[in-house]
């Protein structure tokens, strides 16, 4: 059974005593590549040295919502020559972690949308995909999606919608990032969403360190987790483990055009 992880941090200090263990652990396991994700300016050197060092890693860039204090006006120009400069190159995946957070009330919501739409804009000049972090956004992300008409589209992080917000993603051509969370007994609205959805739109995904799934309850998430996240993922989808492994394989291998 042959695994993606399309959302990890695994540049995170959380991984400084174990990182090289750990990939190793997760290949044994299946997991083939994993897609590791920038979050703010004063990452994406760790995260772009990190992925030099292991073919099979693969970066993203970006300027996630919830580190919005910290990004300076300056940091969106800086993104577009990192873009500009890894152009091209097959360790580049895609723009992000990108976004918009309502969850956290004291985040400034129009700065938030002038940083998303520039980056999904600079998501449109390079061609290449997002990865979209969505918390109770997702009229909002839609309506701007929607304005964009990204060519490449994206995978939108951790979702947790209802099946009209599942529908829209899907109508404009982006993947369903589906991780620990879902795993949990007491995500009954979610495991209901999750039982409709094409499996053409779905990939898996760890958010490591986060989002541990409910078998490994108060732990550190990590790639290593993803097939057991897998066979939980596809009782509720009344599939096969290996089904759900293929599936999400083959639309991320299509999305990053791997």
């Amino acid at each position: 059974m042959e695994l993606i992880d399309t959302h990890t941090h695994l540049d995170f200090p959380d991984f400084d005593a174990d990182r090289q263990a750990l990939m190793a652990e997760s290949r044994a396991l299946g997991v083939r590549r994993m897609v590791v994700l920038g979050v703010h300016q004063g990452n994406w050197q760790r995260v772009w040295e990190l992925v030099q060092g292991d073919p099979d890693l693969h970066a993203a860039f970006g300027l996630h919502p919830v580190y919005l204090e910290q990004h300076r006006p300056e940091d969106l120009r800086e993104l577009g020559d990192w873009l500009s400069r890894l152009a091209g190159h097959r360790q580049l995946c895609a723009v992000g972690e990108i976004g918009l957070d309502y969850f956290i009330e004291t985040l400034d919501r129009e700065r938030q949308q002038a940083l998303f739409e520039a980056q999904l804009q600079l998501a449109v000049d390079f061609n290449l995909p997002v990865l979209v972090h969505v918390r109770r956004s997702h009229a909002a992300v839609i309506a701007t999606l929607k304005r964009f008409k990204l060519k490449r589209a994206g995978i939108i992080h951790a979702f947790a919608g209802s099946r009209e917000e599942a529908r829209e993603y899907i109508r404009l051509g982006f993947r369903l990032g589906l991780g620990g969370a879902a795993t949990w007994p007491q995500a009954l609205r979610m495991h209901r969403v999750l039982a409709e959805l094409p499996l053409a739109s779905v990939v898996l995904e760890t958010d490591s360190p986060d989002m541990a799934p409910a078998m490994f309850a108060g732990q550190r998430n990590s790639p290593a987790h993803l097939p057991a996240i897998c066979s939980a993922l596809a009782h509720i989808l009344s599939i096969s483990p290996e089904q759900l492994a293929a599936a999400s394989t083959a639309n991320a291998c299509e999305l990053f055009n791997w």
